[in-house]
């Protein structure tokens, strides 16, 4: 063997490929003939070295942990499971589309965006500060947080979409659940009943499970090496029953649901117990806190993933359904909105949905409410809004509005976190071990 054959060293090995003798943990071997270095490694310098490595060192050199056994089976992983959407929504007739990356509003309305600036002077080309007066694009545009609004210009002509495209958030969150830049996988489809999103959801994600659990990938998963443990972020003692129990849920056949309504009941009945407290006290104008879902999920779910559905139409974005407008009947008068959040036992919320509101005048006056209203138009202007001024965000939402005025039909769809649910299928709990290049608050080094 070559003196500097070292960890990290790019070789080309032939020889010949035996059984192993009786009492191996492997099958076969390979019985080198030659050994030539392509690319030589200073051992004592290489990052990664034969010893325990914790994840959060792995973080400071993504462009090298990408060659560590476990980060491969996450890539593996990660292709597999794209052509598993792939074809789940190629049988079931949709079209896949690549919606823009830049964008002239904050679909969220949420202010969270990154502003697109030309690079001057070498400066940084994203900020995160409002745009000047002398913009590329005569105004500010900025890095999508969702491409719904443009998979909605599809639907009216293609009936069922969907698209997986990389997503951008400005939130300076620096928790384990929260990336900068993540993927998003969308579907929008012609249909007046949130029922059936949700089971095409339920759908999607048990078969996709189904899947990893009788692929090659899947079977690594459960007998992956121990120096992985601190990517894992879980005792290895326990890692494989813990994979197994979330796939033996993604597999059961009913997933609950349950209104938001109802889910506060829940929470508030819990709260009064004097065994149990929680660090936030449930409003049900507050919406649900990490705390409240995991509680939800694991009360209601007992292993299997929940459906939370018809939030109030106060804490969700403007372009979302009422609930009373599709017959759900409400215990009070306090408005909800037609939508749904997926929330997996551990995970918590992965997928959230809704039906649109896709008549012209209550959307005029939900973006109103929202101060996204555009300059109404001469035909608008008998329905009696006027703007009332728009957030600095609101950028042209004109063009969404035109869905509306002219053939509008009723749809709805999803956004699911592509990147939560790797990490919900592999055991992976931080979402920075499972982005190959993560970029959160004040990290992005490659």
């Amino acid at each position: 063997m070559h003196e500097s054959l070292g960890t990290g060293t790019a070789v080309t090995i032939s020889g010949s490929w035996r059984r192993s003798p009786q009492g191996k943990e492997q099958s076969h071997e390979l019985h080198a003939d030659e050994v030539t270095i392509v690319g030589a490694t200073d051992p004592e310098s290489y990052p990664i070295q034969k010893k325990f490595h914790s994840a959060e060192y792995l973080r400071t050199i993504p462009h090298l942990r990408l060659r560590t056994p476990f980060h491969a089976l996450l890539a593996r992983l990660r292709s597999d499971c794209e052509f598993y959407v792939s074809t789940f929504f190629r049988a079931n007739q949709y079209i896949r589309l690549q919606p823009p990356v830049i964008t002239s509003s904050d679909c969220e309305g949420a202010g969270e965006v990154f502003t697109l600036r030309p690079k001057e002077g070498g400066n940084a080309l994203l900020s995160g500060l409002s745009a000047g007066t002398d913009e590329f694009f005569r105004t500010p545009k900025y890095l999508t947080v969702s491409s719904q609004l443009h998979l909605e210009a599809f639907v009216h002509e293609h009936q069922k979409v969907w698209a997986l495209s990389p997503t951008f958030r400005a939130e300076k969150s620096d928790t384990p659940r929260h990336l900068s830049e993540f993927y998003m996988l969308e579907a929008e489809l012609r249909t007046g009943s949130m029922d059936s999103i949700m089971d095409l959801v339920e759908d999607l994600i048990r078969e996709v499970s189904v899947k990893v659990q009788s692929s090659d990938v899947g079977k690594e998963l459960l007998t992956v090496k121990r120096t992985t443990e601190a990517v894992i972020g879980i005792d290895m003692s326990s890692r494989t029953e813990v994979i197994l129990r979330r796939w033996s849920g993604l597999k059961r056949k009913y997933w609950p649901r349950i209104t938001y309504t109802d889910a506060i009941k829940l929470l508030e009945t819990a709260s009064n117990d004097t065994q149990f407290e929680f660090h936030y006290k449930p409003k049900w104008q507050s919406g649900l806190q990490l705390e409240h879902e995991k509680f939800i999920a694991a009360e209601i779910g007992q292993g299997s993933p929940v459906f939370v559905t018809d939030y109030p139409k106060s804490v969700k974005p403007f372009y979302m359904l009422p609930s009373n407008v599709k017959g759900i009947a409400t215990d009070d008068d306090r408005p909800t909105v037609a939508c749904f959040d997926l929330l997996l036992p551990e995970a918590c919320e992965v997928v959230g949905g809704s039906l649109r509101e896709h008549r012209l005048k209550p959307l005029l006056q939900a973006m109103q409410e929202h101060r996204l209203l555009p300059v109404p138009r001469s035909q608008d202007q008998a329905l009696g809004l006027t703007s009332l001024g728009k957030s600095p965000e609101a950028g042209d939402l004109d063009w969404y509005v035109d869905l509306r005025r002219y053939g509008s039909v009723p749809h709805g769809g999803f956004g699911l976190g592509f990147d939560r649910l790797l990490g919900y299928l592999s055991g992976v709990d931080n979402i920075r071990d499972v982005a190959p290049w993560p970029r959160y608050y004040g990290k992005c080094d490659c």
